[in-house]
């Protein structure tokens, strides 16, 4: 097969978009090789040839119509990530190692907020299906095991995945998140711990209250109901929970927070109400976020693996693809590690 003269395809290129065609042509092979080669499904092609077709599609800035494609292989090389609020900066370390473990596999990741919303949950799974995406990674809302099954889509939870045996699940150990951030504050000396509970928006137990709960029972510290505050997970939420223990007859000496949102709101609720953190109250938070370390005192916290936790799923979703072999579900749970700030320190007062 004859090659174009280099200088046709100035002209020609200059007018309209390259085509499989062109590439063939200025590479000197078929329209097939082409497609093996720009498809990864090269392995009965030459290096020789290989070299000479990427060096066409170099030249001539020729894309893959990924729709034409997935017409003939059944698959987009898209994969939906459906994370539940975009502006909680725990998520984007998550979509970070989702997007870099799939990107490196060929992948296009199309990212989907909820905001907690069980409507737009359904939205996002109607696209899914509706655009033929090769996978989903999601974190759940209202959605069912069985809901999920009708999907017929490979698909990864984010989270603990006890409602789901059928799918794979990677999350935190938000157990022992809470176990850590406790034992740090008794190891103070802390007596008097108060707790800001997140309201979650999922069908699951309140395992930030169960936990320290069974911490003050195995330390045998009598538990006071008034020390815990449950509110929605949002930095204004969490100074205003902060006023209200911190407005007791007996205020807490430390409080733990569910997340690093809520544990930022009370340090600024404990500053403008003209606390000494942690001097009058120590404070802790859960998730590591970035801003956890730019506060005033920087903020105690445990650190859960949010781009590990994203890595881990995307990589058991490439195992769930097409092609790939079937195992059974797993649930990958990854702990957490407690990173000792100045927003922490011994009660200077008897609890």
């Amino acid at each position: 097969m004859g090659t174009f003269p280099i200088e046709s395809y100035e002209g020609l290129m200059a007018m309209r978009r390259p085509t499989i065609k062109d590439v063939a042509r200025l590479a000197g092979v078929s329209k097939t090789t082409v497609a093996r080669v720009v498809n990864r499904e090269d392995h009965r092609v030459s290096a020789e040839t290989r070299k000479r077709v990427l060096q066409a599609v170099e030249m001539l800035g020729y894309e893959r119509n990924a729709i034409a494609s997935s017409l003939r292989t059944n698959q987009t090389f898209i994969v939906a990530l459906s994370i539940p609020d975009i502006m909680n900066p725990f998520w984007p370390e998550v979509a970070r190692g989702v997007q870099d473990t799939l990107e490196a596999n060929g992948y296009t990741i199309a990212l989907l907020n909820s905001d907690w919303n069980a409507e737009r949950e359904a939205n996002h799974l109607q696209t899914v299906r509706r655009n033929h995406f090769d996978g989903l990674i999601l974190n759940p809302i209202r959605i069912t095991n069985a809901e999920l099954r009708a999907l017929n889509t490979p698909t990864v939870l984010l989270g603990s995945g006890d409602d789901y045996p059928d799918f794979d699940s990677v999350g935190s150990d938000s157990a022992g998140s809470v176990t850590i951030a406790m034992e740090h504050l008794i190891r103070l000396g802390h007596r008097r711990i108060g707790l800001i509970a997140g309201i979650s928006q999922r069908r699951v137990p309140d395992t930030r209250y169960y936990y320290y709960l069974e911490t003050h029972q195995r330390h045998g510290l009598p538990l006071d109901q008034d020390l815990v505050v449950r509110c929605p997970y949002s930095q204004s939420e969490g100074a205003a929970a902060m006023r209200r223990l911190m407005g007791r007859a007996r205020p807490p000496t430390a409080v733990l927070a569910g997340n690093d949102l809520l544990a930022i709101g009370a340090l600024l609720a404990a500053r403008e109400a003209g606390l000494a953190v942690p001097d009058d109250v120590s404070i802790v938070g859960i998730d590591d976020i970035y801003a956890s370390r730019a506060t005033s005192p920087p903020l105690t916290t445990v650190a859960k693996p949010k781009y590990e936790i994203g890595a881990q799923a995307a990589t058991l979703l490439l195992e769930r693809m097409p092609g790939r072999p079937a195992e059974a579900p797993r649930h990958l749970v990854l702990e957490g590690q407690l990173k000792v700030r100045a927003s922490t320190g011994a009660p200077k007062r008897e609890s």
